[in-house]
């Protein structure tokens, strides 16, 4: 399941979707971000992080609330939790429909684990952009809000190791999966412009697919998310379905692609439509 170790950091990608964790290892704590998916895969994250803690604190930040990405968060209740206050105040229905999609999947498969599947509870609270949180010693965060993909993204860099945790955005295997508000979505994707010129960014990683420490790449997947959500607004607006189809032909693992291609073009409509 390890993907990459370089230096501080360690990168878990999943069986499933591709869907990238991670362990942050700094001089003053260790860093765990959206352990997923499957039981034996978390088992390791877990196992991982306390193999390397040797006595650091634990903390457990999550990009954003989909199922998948809080799915381990009851392997790490001995981690403080760090997370958006938009993910934190859900409402008691919100939380329990997000618990049932986990419990929907662990049926679905016949998963069993060994922690209670639990909605996180946020200790440390990203509510603005530039918000820092500064840990013992060196290592310090900063939180850029990022809704649009869902309502309650954030990203974080990571300081002094210039590490982008990127959440749901910027990925070089999917489109932009939008599942809340694509105006928002652009205006998060934005902020990749800020975040570069604020910070020495040494690697952007996604939810899904393969980190990158190119700036130019990192600009190369901004540019093709704008583009994607023009041509999708215009080829809607129009009701021009040749266009709409148009946009993903090419793209990797096309039957599941296709659904969320599908799921975008019906917000957009719902949106074109008032």
């Amino acid at each position: 399941m390890i993907k990459r170790r370089d230096g501080a950091l360690t990168l878990f990608e999943s069986a499933l979707y591709k869907t990238m964790s991670a362990v942050i290892e700094t001089e003053d704590a260790i860093i765990i971000v959206d352990p997923c998916w499957l039981p034996h895969e978390v088992e390791e994250i877990r196992l991982y992080a306390d193999k390397v803690a040797a006595g650091r604190p634990k903390y457990v930040l999550f990009t954003h609330s989909d199922y998948d990405h809080i799915i381990g968060y009851g392997a790490f209740l001995d981690a403080e939790v760090i997370a958006s206050a938009a993910l934190a105040d859900k409402n008691s229905v919100e939380k329990d429909a997000i618990l049932e999609q986990i419990r929907d999947f662990e049926d679905s498969y016949y998963l069993e684990r060994d922690y209670e599947i639990a909605y996180p509870v946020v200790q440390h609270r990203a509510e603005y952009d530039g918000q820092v949180l500064q840990l013992a010693g060196e290592t310090k965060l900063t939180f850029y809000l990022s809704p649009g993909h869902n309502d309650d993204g954030m990203y974080t860099v990571v300081e002094p190791l210039g590490l982008l945790l990127a959440g749901d955005y910027w990925s070089d295997i999917e489109f932009p999966y939008i599942y809340f508000s694509s105006t928002l979505y652009e205006a998060s994707i934005s902020k990749l412009d800020t975040i570069l010129a604020s910070h020495s960014i040494m690697r952007l990683i996604p939810g899904h697919g393969n980190s990158t420490m190119d700036v130019g790449e990192m600009k190369r997947r901004q540019t093709a998310d704008f583009a994607y959500i023009a041509a999708m607004r215009e080829a809607v607006a129009a009701g021009d379905q040749a266009a709409i189809d148009a946009l993903i032909e090419g793209c990797p693992f096309p039957r599941n692609l296709r659904k969320f291609h599908l799921g975008n073009q019906q917000l957009f409509e719902r949106e074109l439509g008032g």
